[in-house]
């Protein structure tokens, strides 16, 4: 398939009939890129020197080419096609040939057969400004050279009879060199059916080296003796379920009637092999041919159909942007994992809130909030106490304690960054008898430490740390607090005097 428009000109077009060039700075000045078929009729070729093509036809317009506009639009194509097959590869390997391959392995039936499917496909395109040539055979190299070489907009090669379909085609139909092509013809290799006969040692030793390889290698291809892999854009989900509708629907109401139907219909695919959705995407496919979608994170496998119906309203359902009506609906689990089974207690009460509402709750909360602001603390190794700690996205499962043999005193609530104080009657080696913090001055009644917690040499560290001795302090009040004291006393860092901290509270 060969779209030769974006669904979306951001120029103006040309007038009706009149030849049109998109070009492109070439090795040796500015060459045609892309042509409209009233240039092609007028003898003009893509690669020709822009400049011959004027003095040619002196009323050609130009215009300079964005190919990477025009590869966006191909994926936004891409993606629309999704509607026809779960594997889309984009084909960008002969430049002016680009297009899409679909693989629709035991799929065509479900669009009313083969035939009916290429007809709806070309219709829709057509629908949506992009004209197209349209192919199906048993390989992809196949379907490649029918799609761009044969007299048909619409090409349906019978299973089986592939070498009958490409003899009568250009051997540019193997997707080729231009140096092998040229070698090709100056042996009088015109079509591709003039290499059947030939030996395939013999060919491959006719034009020597890499090329001869390359010829017998596409020839393989085309006729299915060798296979050839496609790269999707998208990996195909494991588990989608769809429906087509016979009118466009308009509005969410509409959406949301089909939606428990799909969610059952995905439920039980998942179901039936023990696995629960952990990344969920509903895609509209647009009249207009573009796609609407959103995408929902699960914090623990599901396959229950209520709660992904409520975690896609908590998403945003009203959000898809459903254009001038879609024609089809698509839900699918992204990624999916193994669904553990849970084992309630005997003691368990019989209204207590089941194991999976935790992962219910959490979900819904990323889903309104977004993933990256439901986030849980674990315990991380080191030496440095505010550094012990780091965020993981949130789930049901517990989290493993940490592995320690002591049970050193540490407050409810760590300070992100410590925060200074500054301290009254300080001792050498001991606390301070008062300190101040946030302006407010604390007596100290009672004090518990030192807990001597050394540099982190071993990590890399902008700036360098100085020996810490931490304290459990109690004011008059009754709060207990943790400071520490960065520095000793003339034993390091002799030109900086040791500072004093609160690393957190304990109540």
């Amino acid at each position: 398939m060969r779209p030769t428009g974006s669904p979306q000109p951001q120029r103006p077009p040309p007038p009706d009939g009149a030849p049109f060039a998109l070009i492109e700075k070439g090795v040796h000045g500015l060459t045609l890129h892309a042509l409209n078929a009233a240039a092609r009729g007028a003898g003009l070729w893509r690669g020709q020197a822009h400049a011959d093509a004027c003095a040619m036809l002196p009323r050609l317009i130009s215009a300079p080419a964005e190919q990477d506009r025009d590869l966006a639009a191909l994926k936004r194509l891409a993606l629309w096609a999704e509607r026809f097959s779960p594997s889309v590869a984009i084909d960008i390997l002969m430049p002016g040939f680009e297009g899409l391959f679909l693989d629709m392995t035991g799929g065509a039936h479900l669009f009313g057969g083969e035939a009916a499917m290429l007809a709806d496909l070309r219709r829709r395109l057509a629908r949506a400004g992009i004209e197209a040539c349209l192919a199906m055979a048993d390989t992809p190299a196949a379907a490649w050279a029918l799609a761009r070489f044969s007299d048909r907009a619409e090409t349906l090669a019978p299973a089986g009879g592939m070498r009958e379909a490409l003899g009568r085609l250009p051997v540019e139909g193997l997707r080729l060199e231009a140096k092998a092509l040229a070698l090709l013809k100056k042996f009088g290799l015109k079509s591709i059916g003039d290499l059947y006969g030939l030996p395939r040692a013999g060919l491959a030793r006719r034009f020597r080296g890499e090329i001869g390889f390359r010829v017998v290698e596409r020839l393989d291809q085309a006729l299915g003796f060798s296979n050839e892999v496609l790269d999707p854009e998208r990996p195909p989900p494991s588990y989608r379920v769809w429906t087509p509708f016979a009118e466009p629907v308009i509005d969410m109401a509409g959406v949301g009637v089909h939606l428990p139907g799909l969610a059952e219909a995905l439920c039980g695919q998942l179901s039936r092999d023990g696995r629960g959705a952990r990344r969920l995407r509903l895609t509209g496919f647009r009249v207009d041919g573009r796609v609407t979608l959103i995408e929902a994170g699960l914090s623990a496998p599901a396959a229950t159909p209520t709660h992904l119906i409520r975690l896609l309203r908590e998403k945003g359902l009203e959000r898809l942007d459903l254009g001038f009506g879609i024609d089809a609906l698509m839900l699918s689990a992204e990624r999916a994992e193994t669904l553990e089974a849970r084992q309630a207690r005997m003691d368990e009460a019989a209204d207590a809130a089941p194991p999976q509402a935790l992962a219910a709750l959490i979900d819904r909360l990323q889903a309104r909030l977004g993933e990256p602001a439901v986030r849980r603390a674990h315990f991380k190794e080191s030496w440095v106490p505010e550094r012990s700690e780091a965020w993981t996205p949130a789930g049901p499962e517990p989290l493993a304690p940490p592995e320690r043999d002591d049970a050193r005193l540490r407050p409810i609530l760590l300070f992100e960054a410590p925060e200074p104080v500054q301290t009254l009657a300080e001792l050498p080696d001991g606390v301070p008898a008062r300190f101040i913090w946030r302006r407010v001055s604390r007596r100290v009644v009672k004090a518990e430490g030192p807990e001597r917690l050394g540099a982190e040499w071993w990590t890399l560290d902008a700036r360098p740390q100085r020996t810490r001795d931490y304290y459990c302090v109690e004011d008059e009040n009754g709060r207990r607090y943790w400071l520490y004291r960065e520095g000793l006393y003339g034993r390091e860092d002799a030109d900086r005097a040791p500072s004093w901290w609160i690393a957190g509270v304990f109540a």
